[in-house]
């Protein structure tokens, strides 16, 4: 894990968590029992996660339709522990670090517009090989450097861990990114067809607007390969280390 990210004000942990419940005082509340539970495994430099967020996911955001979806991003991956404990990723150090302060600003800022904002604004920047310039997404998506201070702390790390846990329960065992679950229902290669199973999937009224323009017919059943597999990146493939200039920057 990469060291010290500068910041206006470093706090302690102890001082870290007092300023984070006086943001979230009530912390993550509970999701309203008709809405479609949706979740995305991804890591932040996976460049078929970041396309799909950028191109796909945001959709939900510009139709509406996540008026009627619990939306939970779950940045992890294909990373995984070595026995010391310490974390090692895919795509090197610079996406561990861009993994655990994407999991810190949604730890922070549990409401999805916020957190989606800054992570939509990460990965578009990692489609264009920009992904050093990842803090200037706090300005640009108006949230504050707080998850700096959660990313120096190590809490992030303690975050990070957790949702290592959590994708190495999953059921189906997850084989690549990004992974989206739609009602415990994992889509597996026919991810990009999302929102036809979350239209689906709703079973209150009205119908929401967006769903009127999606089909639902090319949905894949039964475990039925759809024709086109996007591209993804797979769990266990060889892994790039190629990314190490912005972890060795910040050390201290």
């Amino acid at each position: 894990m990469a060291g010290v990210v500068p910041s206006s004000s470093v706090l302690g942990l102890v001082g870290f968590l007092i300023l984070f419940l006086s943001i979230n005082p009530l912390g993550s509340l509970g999701s309203n029992a008709q809405k479609v539970q949706v979740s995305l495994y991804y890591e932040s430099l996976c460049p078929y996660c970041a396309n799909f967020i950028v191109n796909h996911l945001v959709k939900l955001f510009q139709n509406g339709l996540i008026s009627v979806v619990d939306l939970r991003l779950v940045p992890w991956g294909n990373a995984w522990t070595k026995p010391d404990g310490s974390i090692v990723c895919q795509h090197g150090a610079d996406e561990c670090l861009l993994n655990t302060m994407e999991a810190c600003t949604i730890t922070v800022y549990p409401d999805v517009d916020r957190h989606f904002r800054f992570i939509h604004c990460v990965e578009k920047l990692s489609l264009k090989n920009r992904h050093k310039e990842w803090a200037n997404c706090f300005e640009i998506s108006r949230l504050g450097t707080v998850p700096i201070d959660c990313y120096n702390t190590g809490y992030g790390n303690v975050i990070e861990h957790r949702y290592g846990n959590e994708t190495a329960m999953l059921n189906p065992a997850h084989r690549f990114v990004p992974w989206v679950i739609v009602n415990n229902r994992p889509l597996q290669e026919d991810y990009e067809n999302f929102m036809a199973y979350i239209c689906k999937a709703y079973k209150g009224s009205p119908t929401p607007e967006a769903c009127r323009s999606v089909s639902a017919e090319n949905i894949e059943l039964n475990g039925q390969q759809v024709d086109s597999i996007p591209e993804v990146c797979y769990e266990g493939e060889s892994r790039s280390f190629t990314s190490l200039g912005l972890a060795e920057k910040i050390r201290k």
